[in-house]
């Protein structure tokens, strides 16, 4: 990152979502030695903003490193626990990479599959803004309680 580009304001109105409080209590739970603690939110979600210029920089083909694939699964974590504060329903998130960056999503809610995404260039994994990030959280967590609506009794098994 580069330390002069503030990437996320401070006072960006998405950063009180209840989507952005989630995934930075995950950030944190994954964070063994306590160093985001006093970090703001926006320190603490820098990591996932990737602009057009930085996505650029990034060779194309890529090997992930611990910290993206750390990212990713954070990502959807989030989404999983607000599955869960949504309709009250244990979500699991299946998290599968390869090294070489591609893989696969699934969220299991019960016995029903409420999220399956193919995952490519995840070494280039990130969104071009807070509000973009938070877009595509609350596409997906739509759909998936959408599903789960319409497949309640699998949802609950």
């Amino acid at each position: 990152m580069v330390d002069d580009v503030v990437l996320i304001d401070e006072n960006d109105p998405v950063l009180e979502s209840d989507f952005v409080k989630e995934i930075v209590r995950q950030m944190r739970a994954v964070d063994t030695y306590g160093t985001y603690d006093k970090w703001t939110f926006a320190k603490i979600l820098e990591p996932f903003i990737l602009t057009k210029e930085m996505k650029r920089e990034i060779p194309i083909i890529g090997d992930p490193d611990e910290i993206i694939i750390s990212r990713i699964k954070v990502f959807y974590n989030a989404i999983a626990a607000m599955i869960e504060k949504e309709c009250g329903l244990m979500a699991s998130p299946v998290i599968n990479i390869t090294y070489e960056g591609f893989g696969r999503v699934i969220v299991i809610v019960g016995k029903l599959v409420v999220l399956d995404k193919n995952l490519r260039d995840v070494h280039r994994f990130g969104f071009q803004n807070l509000s973009k990030m938070k877009d595509e959280a609350d596409k997906i967590l739509s759909i998936a309680l959408e599903i789960i609506g319409k497949h309640s009794t699998a949802a609950g098994m």
